[in-house]
C-alpha cells in the first residue's frame, strides 16, 4: 500500500490578488484589503509590492498609511473570497480527486498515487505553480505524509524563527541572568535562528520517512498552536519543533495542556488526522449552442422548450425541484442578458417552467442574434410527494387546488414580486393584534383545517388604541367622547380581561391589564372599548375596533 501523501496549498495574498487579477501589472500596485476588527481597521491581505515595503496582514490601517501614503485599499468581501477559494478548489481537482478547503486561503489535496502523472512530486508542484501564476496568484505549497506536516511546510518552510523579545529586554534582567545570556549564542537569546541550508524545492517536499527531520528547524507556530501558547513556549526557550519534541511529554502536557502534544503527534504522524474533501455542490444547468444566431420569439420559445426538457431530468434524478430559475442568453456581439423567475413551489416538470419563462422573453434584446442559451436552477428544494398527488381518492382534488394556487402566485409574483403576495396565518396569542401572522405566500404553507375560533367575538376592524374621554371609574354604559363626537351607550357586553405577555416587552401594553367591552351606541355602532388598569404608564379608556 503506498504511503499517504498530502499536499497543502496556501495562497498568502488571496484577498488582494483576487482583485488585482485583471490589472495589467499587479506586482507594481501598492494595494491592500482592509477589514474592520475590534473597532479598528486592519490589513487582511496586501500585494507583493506592499509586502516588499513592510506592510503585513494584521497591521492597523493607520500605521500602513503612515508608512505608505499612496496605499490603495478596498474593503474585504468574505463571501466573495470564500466563493473564489471554492472555485480554486474545483481548479485543483485536476491534480487530485480528493480536494478540501482549509481555512480562508488554503487547500488540502490527497495526491497519493497522483504524482507520477506529472513526472513526480517536484513536477506536480512546478505545474501547480505555473498554472497559479497564469491565474495571477501567489502560491506556497508543502508535501508530506501528514496533514499537519504539509500545512507546516507550506507556511514556514525556509523561514527562520522570529525573535520573541528584543535585546533591550535582556539588559533589563538581573546581572547574573545577563552574564549567563552573554555566553549563549545570539539565536538562543531571542535572535533569529540560523538559516537552514536547504533548497526551496527540498524545503517544501518531505520525502517519506523524513518528515521529523524536515519539521525540526521550523518554529512551533507551524504546529497550528494558538499565539498565546506559542508565546508561552518561547518564554521557556522552546521556539523550534525539534526543541519541543525533545522535551518530556508528561511535563509539557501537565503545564500546557493536551493540545501541544496532540498537534505535535498529528504533525509527526503518531496520531491520525483525517482529511475531509469538499463535496462538490450539485449544479443543475444546461445550455444550448446554436449553429446560427436567432432573434425571433418563436425561435427562443423553441430553444426554451429544449432547455427545460433537458433540465427537468437532471432535477428528477436527484429528487429536486427548481425554486429559482435563471435564463442566460449570449449574443453574437459578446453581450449577455439574463432573466430570472422565482417560483412559489418546487417544480420539476417542463410544462410548469416553460410558461413562466416565456413571460420574461419580452425583456430580452436579441441584438444581432443569440448564439447560445443557458438555463440554470439556482435554488432547488426537495420534491415531496403528497397524498393528494398519489391518486388516493379525495386528496387528488386538494393537491390540484394547491398546485393551481402556487402557479397563480408564481405568475403574479413574476409581475409584482413574490414578496408582495402574502397570506394570513393563525398565531397562538390572546393579544388581539397578534392573533394572526402575515407571511409571504410563496414561502409558507396554507393553514390546515378551519381557522381557529377565538374564545370571544372579535371586531371586523382593529386599529391602534385611541383615547376615549369618559370618567375613569363607573359603568361601561356611561356616555363618552371619541374622535371629537359624543356617544350615548344603549348596551354593553363584557368585560373580557386580557393580560400582556409577561415574557415579551411590548411598548403598546405598558398600560397593564385590559378589560374589553362591546359597546352599542345610539347611532347603531358596535365599538370595542377597553379599560387599561395601569402598569408602567397610566391607564384609562381606549377604543380599538368596530364590529360589523
Amino acid at each position: 500500500m503506498p504511503t499517504r501523501r498530502i499536499l497543502s496549498i496556501w495562497f498568502p495574498r488571496l484577498g488582494a490578488e483576487r482583485l488585482l487579477r485583471r490589472v495589467t501589472d499587479p506586482d507594481a500596485r501598492l494595494f491592500a484589503v482592509v477589514s474592520a476588527e475590534a473597532q479598528d481597521q486592519v490589513l487582511t491581505s496586501v500585494s507583493r509590492r506592499a509586502e516588499a515595503l513592510g506592510l503585513r496582514p494584521g497591521q492597523p490601517l493607520r500605521t500602513a498609511q503612515a508608512l505608505c501614503p499612496d496605499l490603495i485599499t478596498r474593503p474585504r468581501n468574505r463571501a466573495a473570497e470564500a466563493a473564489f477559494l471554492a472555485a480554486l478548489g474545483r481548479w485543483a481537482g485536476r491534480f487530485s480527486p480528493l480536494v478540501g478547503v482549509e481555512g480562508t486561503a488554503g487547500l488540502l489535496l490527497d495526491v497519493t498515487g497522483c504524482a507520477h502523472l506529472f513526472d513526480g512530486e517536484a513536477g506536480l508542484i512546478a505545474t501547480l505553480r505555473a498554472e497559479a501564476g497564469d491565474l495571477g496568484l501567489s502560491l506556497r505549497s508543502g508535501l508530506a505524509d501528514t496533514v499537519g506536516g504539509a500545512w507546516a511546510l507550506a507556511r514556514y518552510a525556509g523561514q527562520g524563527v522570529a525573535a520573541q523579545r528584543s535585546g533591550d529586554a535582556i539588559d533589563q534582567e538581573a546581572r547574573a541572568t545577563r552574564s549567563r545570556a552573554a555566553k549563549r549564542r545570539h539565536w538562543e537569546r531571542g535572535g533569529a535562528a540560523p538559516a537552514v541550508a536547504v533548497t526551496a524545492e527540498a524545503a517544501e517536499i518531505a520525502p517519506p520517512g523524513h518528515l521529523p527531520a524536515m519539521l525540526a528547524p521550523l518554529p512551533v507556530a507551524a504546529l497550528r498552536l494558538p499565539p498565546v501558547l506559542v508565546a508561552d513556549l518561547a518564554r521557556l526557550g522552546l521556539r523550534r519543533i525539534g526543541e519541543l519534541a525533545a522535551q518530556p511529554r508528561a511535563s509539557l502536557a501537565r503545564r500546557f495542556g493536551p493540545e501541544v502534544m496532540l498537534r505535535l503527534d498529528q504533525a509527526l504522524g503518531h496520531v491520525p488526522e483525517p482529511m475531509s474533501p469538499s463535496a462538490p455542490a450539485p449544479r443543475f444547468a444546461t445550455r444550448l449552442s446554436l449553429p446560427e444566431p436567432i432573434g425571433l420569439r418563436s425561435d427562443m420559445e423553441a430553444a426554451l422548450c429544449r432547455l427545460t426538457e433537458r433540465l427537468c431530468p437532471l432535477l428528477q434524478g436527484k429528487a429536486q425541484g427548481a425554486r429559482h430559475l435563471r435564463l442566460e442568453v449570449y449574443r453574437a456581439d459578446g453581450g449577455l442578458q439574463s432573466v430570472e423567475v422565482r417560483l412559489a413551489r418546487a417544480v420539476d416538470q417542463p410544462e410548469a417552467m416553460r410558461p413562466l419563462l416565456e413571460m420574461q422573453l419580452d425583456g430580452i434584446d436579441a441584438g444581432f442574434g443569440i448564439d447560445m442559451l443557458r438555463l440554470e436552477a439556482v435554488v432547488t428544494a426537495r420534491m415531496e410527494t403528497r397524498q393528494g398527488e398519489s391518486g388516493l381518492g379525495q386528496g387528488r382534488g386538494a393537491g390540484a387546488q394547491e398546485t393551481a394556487l402556487a402557479d397563480l402566485i408564481t405568475r403574479l409574483g413574476g409581475r409584482i414580486g413574490l414578496e408582495a403576495i402574502t397570506r394570513r396565518h393563525p398565531a397562538e396569542s390572546h393579544i388581539p393584534e397578534k392573533s394572526a401572522l402575515t407571511l409571504a405566500a410563496a414561502w409558507s404553507e396554507p393553514t390546515r383545517g378551519p381557522w381557529p375560533a377565538p374564545e370571544a367575538r372579535r371586531p371586523l376592524l382593529i386599529w391602534p388604541p385611541e383615547p376615549v374621554m369618559r370618567p375613569e371609574a363607573g359603568e361601561a354604559t356611561l356616555p363618552f367622547r371619541w374622535r371629537g363626537r359624543a356617544h350615548e351607550v344603549v348596551g354593553a357586553i363584557g368585560p373580557e380581561r386580557i393580560a400582556p405577555e409577561w415574557w415579551l416587552e411590548d411598548p403598546e401594553w405598558r398600560s397593564g391589564v385590559r378589560d374589553y367591552w362591546q359597546v352599542v351606541t345610539t347611532r347603531g355602532e358596535r365599538l370595542w372599548l377597553f379599560r387599561a388598569h395601569g402598569g408602567q404608564i397610566s391607564g384609562g379608556w381606549f377604543c380599538q375596533g368596530r364590529f360589523a
